[in-house]
């Protein structure tokens, strides 16, 4: 491949690169082809040239942009090289002003002080033949688009962490910089970090309607004691095939004997389950329990109730 590929002359609108030639391998060299791009876009250019140590690309050159360049052989008969390592330049703002030298690029760049919604880059200083002025802080969105976020004359900045990327495009979003000077000079990029982006709220699933309605009666009631008749009602199109009810109750109240339905109770949580012969509980049907309890300061009637886990309206 070819070597010591160097930029001998840059200008606002052309690069002249130069190169040790390649060494032959079965058969004489014919030319070099060049590629070369600009960083954070997705657009790769070419140029070929004969039998050369030296060319002058023009196509596609602008000013203020940064270009990486790589040289590789090709023999008569269509053999290529390797492509050589490659050299990056920025080009000036002006071939005539009195300032025609960009900064060095921003060195180390980092990324920390992460909370939520923000975090801090800073970097080493950038250095110029008349004066640094200041940076400018980009964002790239990993594609081909970079937007500028910030100018800023100090070597931090806290950038508000962008939003998730869509689905669609599940790209990665990257923060860079470069320096400038008074003439509008821009240095070399820095390097890029990954930024964190602000967590998506979590979403609460909306709750499935009732497929029940329960009514909770007391038949008697003295100081005391209570018995109540609870009721059942699947609201549902669908029979529900063995049930359970669950409720708490808002007093002191114990259960002391139940009757078509078997109970259970921790503290003010009630679990009743159905016994054999009301197991089926049909589309629209209803099914009824009794239980008789004691209480000593409250026989508050419960307020929620759930069937086979899922939530039922009072009725």
């Amino acid at each position: 491949m070819p070597t010591n590929v160097t930029a001998s002359q840059v200008r606002t609108g052309s690069v002249t690169l130069t190169w040790t030639a390649a060494a032959p391998g079965c058969c004489a060299i014919a030319g070099y082809d060049i590629t070369y791009y600009s960083p954070f876009d997705d657009v790769v250019m070419s140029a070929s040239v004969g039998n050369v140590t030296t060319t002058t690309i023009s196509n596609y050159i602008s000013a203020g942009r940064q270009y990486s360049f790589r040289v590789s052989a090709r023999d008569v008969v269509g053999h290529r090289s390797l492509a050589s390592e490659p050299v990056t330049v920025v080009t000036p703002v002006t071939d005539t002003g009195p300032d025609t030298t960009p900064p060095s690029a921003p060195q180390k760049l980092t990324l920390g002080d992460v909370t939520d919604s923000t975090a801090t880059l800073s970097w080493s200083p950038s250095t110029d033949d008349v004066g640094v002025s200041g940076y400018n802080v980009y964002r790239f969105d990993g594609w081909f688009t970079s937007f500028l976020v910030a100018t800023v004359p100090t070597t931090t900045y806290t950038i508000a962490l962008p939003p998730p990327p869509p689905p669609s495009t599940p790209l990665r979003y990257q923060f860079y910089v470069r320096a400038r000077d008074a003439a509008g000079n821009v240095s070399i990029a820095s390097n890029t970090v990954y930024a964190p982006t602000t967590p998506t709220p979590p979403t609460t699933p909306m709750p499935p309607p009732p497929t029940c309605r329960v009514t909770y009666q007391n038949q008697s009631e003295w100081q005391g004691g209570f018995v109540t008749v609870v009721t059942v009602q699947n609201t549902a199109t669908t029979p529900v095939d063995g049930w359970t009810l669950t409720f708490g109750f808002r007093g002191d109240q114990r259960i002391t004997s139940a009757w078509n339905a078997t109970t259970s109770q921790s503290g003010a949580s009630v679990t009743a389950r159905n016994v054999d012969w009301n197991r089926l509980l049909a589309a629209n049907g209803s099914v009824s329990f009794g239980i008789q309890g004691s209480w000593n300061a409250s026989n508050a009637p419960p307020t929620g109730f759930a069937l086979n886990g899922g939530p039922c309206t009072l009725g």
